[in-house]
């Protein structure tokens, strides 16, 4: 039996310079498409704070020594599905086929046309969704058991894994609109989900295809666009390198942080600063998730970004809200990661005021990307960036030097919102 469990320790003794670091031209490319869950997204910063605290309450179980930490650590609040996703059309099986019987007699779903997985960090390896789902659909964080099995898995032209790790579920929720997840890792986050063989790990699609020679690094470059549709294809996963096309100068890297719990995922320290040089957030760790459509800070933080923009906050939307005057005098945030700044406009800042009615919001206002994370920062877990930080940035997960990398984009001051 294996549980969607979150959690990994990591061991890091790993100094990444500052410096841009050349990395090797990917050979294969995924293409991404964004959509929004028009029927969730008036619940997008409780979605991503319940997120958030399921997260760091799993870290911490397992930190404590929790041998069940995936179970005992329950967050009882509601959880709603996820608002911004990234998909993708991938093969199962060999040959490739949208519905077949599993090679030991269980039946796989059966898809009516190409199956669609979502994308996401903090997530370990390849699930399939169960389509025998009676409750209400909500994030999958800790609702999803099923069966472990093994099959070829294709990704792209060029991008065939045999033997590939497959959570088949025989229960699950939070899979709206997709047939499956597959998570990115980091593999540390599989310890603990296989029973009874609790201390094994699984590696991820990225592992497997290094470890196999098809890709020459365990890396993926990962590029996300800001758009103001409902649905896009403006998205795109580099397996084994990067896209030189979707990004702008050099990547700048950091080390994966030692600082608990962040040190679980892919957790970076940063610090966060406004306009000409207010401080938001002093460098703390915390991470990077493409589970999150927002970007949450500490409780602290949040409340000098809230005082420095002159925001309020929205009952209908639950995000702080500007006027179009006030707006137009909103600074730049600036984040210093590992010696590196990137300037996150004040455009990047707004939900895209087309969508605003999607969010419960009036076209005459603009809606803050910016949420409370509801907890105090120098706790080790003092931001997530989210998809609205990441459809800015190019970001490269490498997993072999334990460092999460960022460049900028055609797309980093764009006006698009």
């Amino acid at each position: 039996m294996i549980s969607a469990s979150l959690l990994s320790t990591l061991f890091l003794a790993l100094t990444v310079s500052a410096n841009p670091i050349v990395v090797r031209e990917s050979q294969v490319k995924l293409p991404l498409a964004r959509r929004l869950n028009v029927t969730s997204v008036h619940n997008l910063l409780r979605h991503d704070v319940a997120r958030a605290k399921s997260l760091r309450a799993r870290a911490e179980a397992k930190l404590s020594g929790a041998s069940d930490f995936h179970t005992r650590a329950v967050i009882d609040e509601q959880v709603d599905n996820q608002a911004v996703t990234y998909i993708a059309s991938i093969g199962v099986g060999s040959p490739a086929t949208t519905s077949q019987t599993h090679g030991l007699g269980l039946p796989r779903p059966t898809f009516g046309q190409a199956p669609v997985f979502r994308l996401q960090t903090e997530w370990i390896f390849l699930w399939l969704a169960s389509f025998n789902k009676s409750q209400p659909d909500t994030d999958p964080i800790s609702r999803t058991l099923g069966t472990e099995f093994t099959d070829t898995v294709t990704i792209a032209n060029g991008l065939v894994i045999p033997g590939q790790s497959i959570g088949v579920a025989s229960r699950s929720s939070g899979f709206e609109g997709t047939d499956g997840i597959i998570g990115i890792g980091p593999v540390d986050l599989t310890l603990g989900t296989l029973s009874p063989a609790t201390n094994s790990l699984i590696p991820t699609v990225t592992d497997n295809a290094f470890s196999l020679g098809i890709i020459t690094s365990d890396l993926l470059g990962i590029s996300f666009e800001p758009t103001n549709s409902e649905e896009a294809l403006n998205g795109e996963i580099a397996w084994g390198g990067t896209d030189s096309s979707k990004f702008t100068g050099a990547i700048s890297f950091a080390p994966i942080t030692r600082t608990q719990p962040a040190s679980e995922f892919w957790g970076i320290s940063q610090s966060i600063s406004y306009g000409s040089g207010t401080t938001i957030l002093t460098e703390n760790s915390g991470i990077v998730d493409t589970g999150t459509t927002l970007l949450l800070l500490a409780s602290d933080a949040f409340a000098r970004y809230t005082s420095a923009t002159g925001a309020v906050p929205d009952n209908a939307t639950g995000l702080l809200r500007l006027t179009s005057s006030q707006f137009a005098n909103l600074q730049s945030l600036f984040f210093s990661i590992n010696g590196a700044t990137f300037e996150f406009t004040a455009n990047a800042q707004a939900w895209p005021r087309a969508l605003n009615a999607a969010i419960g919001g009036t076209s005459n206002n603009v809606y803050l990307i910016v949420g409370d994370l509801g907890t105090p920062s120098g706790e080790g877990f003092d931001f997530v960036n989210g998809f609205a930080f990441l459809e800015r940035f190019y970001s490269v997960f490498d997993t072999t030097n334990e460092r999460v990398g960022f460049a900028t984009t055609q797309f980093t001051t764009a006006t698009i919102n």
